[in-house]
């Protein structure tokens, strides 16, 4: 196919709506550049001490941004998920801090995350598994989504975090999903209701055999359904019910297989918004001085 990729790239606009300093402060951790600081925490912080809106805010322990996560969730300034995530300040750097995850983007903190297509090889073609999200999701309900996706929790890999997502979502074996392999990383940074979104994701293609039936086992699922990846296509290309980062992944999988020309300048264009983002907020990018 020689698609026009300009709805293609309206994806990766919508993905990369970051722009820093824009209204939010610096802030670091133990002196080293990490996430941009959200006005509403701005009086918080400054009372605690840890800097100011205009030079930016500094936790010199970052051993303490646990703990300071969690009063935020006990002061009403976001909902926890009871979930702790590595912090890093940057693509391949050492996680220095962790924090519950919710708290990310008050923040503007990187998160990794894991996406995998659920491939299915067929005599008519190839087709994917899709999964659509329980209505009760706190992010992007009923949208369509990946078979299997999730945040990598504190003290996991991405590949276990991949298993451990495998087996809640879509009760595929570890001998089953053992057999992804991983196919790159791509990043992005976006506004968000729940504020600065700063992610990595960490990419994956599993071959299922036709046998395969997926079961959601965690209530996060509503219903799985298998789709000729040219339809995929057409859906990614023409709407928006795919939630907004399984896009990015999706895109990504056309340009691997052809459906997208990626040796295009158009496909050039994708290719490069996808593996370095659109914004100097995302993941990679130099910090930009406020």
């Amino acid at each position: 196919m020689s698609p026009d990729t300009t709805p293609f790239l309206r994806h990766l606009r919508q993905c990369n709506t970051a722009i820093i300093p824009g209204k939010r402060a610096p802030f670091s951790l133990a002196g080293t550049s990490a996430g941009w600081i959200t006005p509403e925490l701005f009086d918080r912080l400054e009372k605690a001490g840890l800097g100011n809106r205009t030079t930016g805010f500094n936790l010199p322990d970052p051993s303490k941004l646990e703990a300071l996560g969690e009063a935020l969730a006990q002061e009403g300034f976001y909902r926890s998920h009871h979930e702790l995530f590595d912090v890093r300040t940057d693509v391949g750097e050492p996680a220095i801090a962790r924090i519950d995850r919710g708290a990310l983007p008050l923040f503007g903190l990187v998160a990794t995350g894991v996406h995998m297509n659920g491939l299915v090889r067929k005599a008519d073609g190839l087709y994917l598994w899709t999964g659509r999200r329980a209505a009760n999701k706190r992010l992007d309900p009923s949208k369509l989504d990946h078979l299997v996706a999730g945040g990598v929790p504190t003290g996991h890999t991405p590949r276990e975090a991949l298993i451990k997502e495998a087996a809640e979502e879509a009760s595929i074996p570890h001998n089953l999903v053992a057999q992804a392999q991983e196919t790159g990383h791509l990043v992005y940074a976006m506004e968000r209701p729940e504020g600065l979104r700063r992610d990595i994701l960490v990419c994956y293609d599993l071959y299922l055999p036709e046998s395969f039936e997926p079961e959601a086992a965690d209530g996060e699922v509503e219903s799985f359904a298998l789709l000729p990846l040219a339809k995929v296509f057409q859906i990614v290309r023409d709407t928006d019910e795919f939630k907004f980062n399984v896009n990015l992944v999706l895109i990504d999988l056309f340009l691997r297989h052809g459906l997208i020309d990626a040796n295009t300048l158009a496909g050039q264009q994708l290719r490069t918004g996808l593996n370095h983002g659109l914004s100097a907020a995302s993941p990679g990018h130099h910090p930009v001085s406020a």
